[in-house]
């Protein structure tokens, strides 16, 4: 007899399935949350590339969950490609600068083809966004923070007492 080869959907592999092993491993439901915000926050950093380190440098001082963190930073790389042209036109308006014509290929292309050349032509345009960034970014973990930690709690409860903390 055949067995039935159940298949996990996406989410709960990736999305439910670490942040229920860490609760059953004795996380707090508010340590998991704060993971999941700054996961977020960092993986929409402006500057593609650079989340993983600014995760590791950020997390590790924290003592931040680092399967969490980690899962829903790479899960924001999606959200970092939507947003880092909109933290690029928003750092040329805050600081009036020339609006430049730009595209993610546009500058991955140029990045490759010549990275010092890419630096003088492109860096104060990063720099701008980082600063964008820097200042919505408390913002955006404190959203992400408030509307994850009930969520987490109420999955905590699902679970029985002796296998985590609250």
């Amino acid at each position: 007899m055949i067995e039935a080869v159940q298949h996990e959907s996406l989410w709960r592999r990736w999305v439910l399935n670490p942040v229920l092993t860490q609760l059953t491993q004795g996380i707090t439901p508010a340590k998991i949350a704060q993971a999941i915000a700054f996961g977020v926050t960092i993986g929409v950093f402006p500057l593609l590339g650079t989340p993983t380190l600014l995760s590791l440098a950020i997390g590790v001082p924290l003592k931040l969950n680092q399967p969490v963190l980690q899962v829903f930073r790479e899960l924001s790389y999606p959200l970092q490609l939507a947003t880092v042209l909109l933290f690029m036109r928003a750092g040329e308006t805050l600081f009036g600068a020339e609006h430049v014509p730009l595209s993610i290929t546009m500058l991955m292309e140029r990045f490759f083809a010549a990275p010092g050349q890419f630096l003088a032509e492109f860096g104060m345009l990063g720099l701008y966004a980082v600063v964008v960034w820097l200042l919505i970014s408390p913002v955006l973990f404190g959203a992400i923070f408030f509307i994850s930690r009930p969520l987490i709690e109420r999955l905590a409860q699902h679970l029985p007492r002796a296998r985590h903390a609250t």
